[in-house]
Order: C-alpha cells, then structure tokens, then sequence
C-alpha cells in the first residue's frame, strides 16, 4: 500500500473586529489550533503568542503541522483573551473560533471566516483570516539587528522600540512574518538575535521585497510608527561577513513636511547567516538515541494499593492510571532506542526489609547496580512485582531523580556529538514537596540534552506542574535563572482517561522532537552522517 503523502504546512493567523472583553481597554488575543481526532476529541497543535490590547491581531507566531492529502483533517481555531499566567485557556475569555478542514485551508490559500461563539451565535463582527503556505526549504535566516539615534517618541522617556518584518505577498500586499521583543527606554537598542525559516521569511526568494516597521511600543496597543526601511535578503546578506549593513528609518510623514529630514534613526544588520534548520528526522535518521527513562510516584497521597480507591489499585484486568499512561508513551518512545533497555526507578517509599526513611530514587527492580528493564514489559513487570512490597510513604521529591538522569545527560553531552538524547517520564499524582529543589534541577538540566515529561494522575490540582510546564512564562531557578530551553512537559491524564490510547501518547510527546532540535541547534551540532553499511 502506498503511503500516505505527507507535507509540512504553515498556518498563519489575523483576526478583525473582535470583542473586548478587558474593562476599559481591548482584548489581549491569543489563537490555538486544534486537530480532531476523532468524535467529539481534539488535540491541541499548538499556539499562537498573546498580544496585548488589540482587536484586530495579526499574529507572527506561525503555526506548523503535517498535511496528509488522502485524509480529512478538521481543524478548530479558538480566539481567547488571555487574563493570567496560566497555560490553561479554561479560565480565559473565549472571544470566537471557527472550525474547517486543512483541505479546505490549502485549497484556497487565504480564507476567511465569521468567528462564532461556542453555541454557534456570532461573536459579533469579529472575523479570522487563515493563510496556508507549503514548507519546502529547510534553511533559515539567522538575523541580529541594531540601532543608533532612533527618534524619542515618548513624553517621560525615550522609546521602547521593536521591530515588525514583513514580505510582499504573491497578491501585492506586506505579511507580517516576525517581531521583535521590545527594547525599553532606549533610543540606541539591540535585538536579540533571532533565527527564522527562509521560506516564512521571503518565500526562499532572496530578492523577494522585505519591509522593515520599527515603532515604539505604548501598552494601550496604539504603537507609534518611527520609521521603516524597504529591502532584501541578498542586501542582509552583505552582513554576513560582520560589515554592518545600515538602513536609514524613514518616517513618511516627516519626509514630506521637512525638506532638511534625513532620517528617524539608523538600523543596522549586525549579522546575517544563512542556516540549514535540521528537522527531528534528520537527527533521528543519523543515529541519534532516545533514552528513556520512567520515574513512578510511590508516595502516601496515592492511597493503599489495597484500596480500589487507591491509583495505585490493581484492577482485575491489571492496570490502573499508572500503567496505562506508561504504556501509551512508552510504546511510542521505545521505537526510537535501538536495545529497548530502559532505567526506571521509584520515588517516595519505604523499603523492605527495614523500611526505614523513605527513598527518593530507588530502581523499581531493586537492581541499584543494574536498574534496566526490558521493553516497557519489563517496566510493567517490575512496578508489579514491587508494588506489593513497598510502604507508600513521602514527601514527594522530584529533584533527586532529575538530577540523576541530568548527570548521566551531562556524561554524554561531553561527546560533543548528536547521538544521545533523553527523555524522563515521571508519573505523579501531583503532590509535590520540594518545588524550588525540582525548579533549580530542571533550569539546570536545561542545558543538557534532556526532556522531561510528567503525566499528573488522578484529581489532584496540578498548579504546581503548570508552573514547571512553563508554557505561558519563563520558569526560573530560585536566584532568577531562567531556563535556557523550554524542556518540561505536563499532560493530566484525566483529560485522555476516555479517548484513544493514541491521543495520551501525541499530546506528552508532541514537543518532544522540538527541544530535540532547539538542543542540538543550541549547541551546533548537526545530524550525525549515517554509516554505511558494511561491506560483505
């Protein structure tokens, strides 16, 4: 049977009109995508930023995903206006969504729709614009900009400067295709550098028109333009070699009423490169190994595996929460570890014979020399033929076990090489005790190349794993370090106790290939070239 034909996809998102639900100011919009997976299940694909105070949002967060022509995909889009720092949108304001095919999407390249309250009532004149571009280029542009001298546009200070980059559309018109981080009070900024995939940004077509917006920032969302520049990608190159390529800023209406104006400020290219953007694929196919590790909560607020209301109870088909959740990721990662070894350890309880203090790392095999397990199998082997011997017991510690796994990632990260990443899944009911000690490992553990997972079992209040997720804000140590990548993610298996096995699995894993990426992008290293094969 031929195989289904596969290609990758950019959705980019604007809206219009949408209602403000912000007491005496507009929303503050954000988008998320979200696939059927079959009846009445989604899975969240990913999502937009937030911006502040706006109606009318045109968002330059692009949104990727697979295209597979021989099968309906249903798409839903939802609109929110985000009030705190939670990456839950149930407590946020839903401003409207749409729901269509990707079919539907590709085939017309730009569409546009009325967005519609959950009840199917209008959300008013508010209205979402869906843009589809094939991604066919795996290069990105690397960019770091400058400026001297900009104009101060603030009455009690100088100007918060950012900058907008947009490419001329195939129709004539400017896409917004990125955007700055706003520089605060300072007329002389530096961006950071940022790296962006060529096809977003001019289409792969290094002479395809660019427009560069730099404008200072006012939080009631009415930004004041202070200059823009029109050029190219083969003009950034000129950069490349570290000889600044410098734009005058012009503002158009000072153009016109000034014969003496020159310009509203200099920015400067203070480097430009262009960069081949390595996919999950190519890394795993050039022999890069997924560790995988398991860490199981044995603590005291799970309840007595004796108890059927305990989630570590033994139903009589054998299975509870725990397993079922290591079961479904551990099929999915197992496939990309050659020797299907994998560590696992328990946390949280006291041990035979003395059953003294209780363990905070202890291998669920009882094995301390040797603590691998066969296959997943062998995982569930092991946590059945413990379970019975051990007296749940607490507190709930995390950081013991991620320094372990973050000290054998360090030993191969020493390599200097792609060819070993590791993944921890840690199956907790999410009562956590040393939250400082977990937050120091983990922006440590940042670094290296490592994520982890943790899937919250049942109904507990996973505040504490939202905060480590760190999807809505930067999770910081304890002195204020912040990670270096985001590498923590949280799934409550509560949302996935009735869907497919297959959709537990896809949510847990899906930035998995991601901080895979961004790891070795950060260090530099490219794929590994595959061996060939040896000669008979």
């Amino acid at each position: 049977m031929a195989k289904d034909c596969v290609s990758k996809v950019e959705l980019s998102i604007s809206c219009s009109n949408l209602l403000d639900k912000d007491v005496g100011s507009k929303s503050d919009p954000l988008c998320v995508l979200l696939q059927g997976t079959g009846g009445d299940k989604w899975t969240e694909l990913g999502r937009t930023e937030k911006l502040n105070n706006t109606s009318s949002p045109s968002f330059s967060q692009r949104l990727r995903l697979d295209y597979n022509f021989e099968t309906v995909q249903n798409l839903k889009l939802g609109v929110y206006d985000i009030d705190n720092a939670s990456s839950d949108l149930s407590d946020d304001d839903y401003l409207g969504g749409v729901e269509l095919t990707l079919g539907q999407i590709v085939s017309s390249k730009s569409l546009s729709r009325p967005l519609q309250l959950k009840k199917g009532k209008p959300a008013g004149k508010g209205t979402i614009t869906v843009t589809a571009e094939e991604i066919k280029d795996n290069r990105a542009i690397q960019l770091e900009f400058e400026a001297k001298n900009l104009d101060k546009k603030d009455t009690f200070g100088k100007s918060d400067p950012f900058l907008e980059f947009f490419k001329k559309g195939d129709d004539g018109k400017w896409q917004l295709v990125h955007r700055t981080e706003v520089v605060k009070n300072n007329l002389n900024p530096t961006w950071k550098k940022f790296c962006i995939p060529l096809q977003t940004f001019c289409c792969s077509d290094l002479e395809r028109p660019l427009k560069v917006d730099c404008s200072d920032h006012d939080s009631d969302g009415t930004h004041d333009l202070i200059g823009s520049f029109t050029t190219k990608v083969s003009e950034l190159q000129k950069a490349a070699h570290g000889s600044p390529v410098a734009f005058d800023c012009i503002h158009p209406d000072k153009q016109k009423k000034k014969k003496s104006y020159k310009n509203s400020g200099v920015v400067s290219v203070k480097n430009c490169k262009l960069v081949t953007q390595y996919t999950f694929l190519d890394y795993v196919m050039g022999g890069c190994q997924i560790n995988f590790t398991v860490g199981v909560d044995f603590t005291g607020s799970n309840g007595d595996p004796r108890s059927p209301n305990s989630l570590h109870y033994l139903s009589p088909d054998g299975l509870n929460q725990y397993l079922s959740a290591l079961w479904s990721v551990g099929q999915v990662v197992q496939d990309y570890d050659t020797d299907k070894l994998f560590p696992a350890f328990g946390f949280g309880a006291k041990l035979p014979p003395d059953f003294a203090a209780a363990h905070h790392e202890f291998a669920l095999n009882f094995n301390p020399t040797n603590p691998y397990c066969q296959g997943i199998e062998g995982i569930i082997d092991a946590y059945r033929k413990v379970l019975p011997q051990l007296k749940l017991s607490g507190p709930t510690n995390f950081s013991p076990l991620i320094t372990h796994v973050a000290s054998i990632a360090a030993s191969s990260a020493q390599a200097n090489n792609a060819s070993q990443y590791f993944v921890l899944l840690i199956l907790t009911d999410g009562e956590i005790t040393d939250l400082d000690q977990t937050r120091d490992a983990i922006v440590r553990a940042s670094r290296l190349p490592l994520s982890i997972i943790i899937v919250g079992v049942g109904p507990a209040d996973f505040k504490a794993m939202e905060l480590l997720d760190g999807d809505d804000g930067v999770l910081r140590s304890t002195v204020g370090e912040a990670v270096s990548r985001d590498i923590v993610q949280f799934v409550p298996y509560r949302q996935f106790k009735d869907a497919p096995k297959e959709a537990l699995a896809k949510s847990v894993l899906a930035e998995v290939p991601n901080q895979l990426v961004s790891y070795f992008k950060m260090r530099g290293f490219d794929p590994l070239k595959p061996k060939a094969a040896d000669k008979a």
